[in-house]
């Protein structure tokens, strides 16, 4: 790029829009200051704001119209100048976009796993008939209950902060939580164990950073194409259409994971109902170009082992 384009396309004032909770701002600052080294003249600022998702913590997301609200006022603020870009956790970001907005870029993706958090307990086999675990995700909640039918599932809402607060009050003899964000947080020694994908497949997008801004501003793709890591993209991409083509919302029990593998992307997905007792497994193999076309042809092959049977009774 030579320095006339370069001047055109850095501005001289950049404002990142955030959910306020620990977490969120950690995403916000390690992005921040990844641009503050690119862009050095550039002044670079955060805008912190809490959103509904974060206010209702007495119901599940599920019944709240999902993790829609965790996104929407921060768009708000792109709509209305406050702020360029919103740095979110990509599982929290729905699978349509409204109208007007991109993801200018994917970050390099964290540990996707779910980790398994307890103080007195090793591991989800070592829990004893009738503890309690906490978790806020139906995704999680069905696939415990398939694997582990003798363990009582619990809602468990908040940030970070306050659900391991919950675990260590005596609440739950374990609790369920992302890998990535307890290792974000230098939280990393709280896990006891990290849950396979094939015990606990994760939610779509889970560990990696998506960072929205408005489709009129192409100026900002090109500003945060040093932060695009193609490899995460792909495999969001393929994770995202999967969800998109089963209407996937926190409403429904769906995990998706893919990775490369050789030169291919591998995708695996699973529908379930809540209680575990209905599954659809599916995985497929397919090229890095056309990730899109593998999120959808898991997702038929899931309808073809009773996927829309199961979203039906949800």
């Amino acid at each position: 790029m030579n320095q006339v384009s370069q001047a055109q396309t850095v501005p001289a004032k950049l404002v990142i829009v955030s959910r306020e909770s620990a977490l969120a701002m950690w995403q916000a600052e390690f992005i921040r200051d990844r641009l503050r080294a690119l862009y050095q003249q550039t002044e670079i600022s955060i805008l912190g704001m809490t959103t509904q998702g974060d206010q209702i913590l007495d119901v599940t997301l599920s019944k709240i119209g999902g993790k829609g609200l965790f996104v929407k006022e921060l768009e708000t603020a792109l709509e209305d100048g406050r702020a360029d870009i919103a740095v979110h956790s990509l599982k929290d970001v729905p699978m349509h976009l409204p109208e007007g907005f991109m993801l200018a870029c994917i970050g390099k993706r964290e540990d996707a796993r779910d980790a398994f958090v307890s103080n007195l307990h090793a591991n989800l086999e070592a829990l004893p008939l009738g503890s309690v675990v906490g978790t806020s995700s139906l995704r999680r909640e069905s696939q415990l209950r398939a694997r582990f039918p003798h363990l009582k599932i619990e809602s468990l809402r908040g940030n970070v902060q306050t659900r391991l607060r919950k675990l260590d009050e005596g609440k739950y003899a374990a609790i369920i939580l992302a890998a990535a964000g307890l290792k974000r947080l230098g939280l990393g020694d709280r896990i006891r164990d990290l849950i396979s994908p094939e015990n606990s497949l994760p939610a779509v997008g889970q560990g990696a950073l998506g960072i929205e801004c408005l489709l009129s501003r192409p100026d900002l793709e090109v500003l945060l194409r040093p932060l695009h890591h193609a490899d995460t993209a792909a495999c969001v991409q393929a994770e995202r259409a999967l969800s998109r083509a089963l209407a996937g919302s926190c409403q429904v029990p769906l995990g998706g994971f893919a990775e490369i593998v050789g030169n291919e992307l591998r995708l695996r997905g699973f529908v379930g109902s809540p209680d575990g007792r209905h599954m659809a497994h599916a995985e497929l193999c397919g090229p890095t170009a056309d990730p899109e076309a593998l999120g959808n042809a898991v997702a038929q092959a899931l309808r073809a082992q009773g996927a829309d049977k199961i979203l039906a009774a949800l």
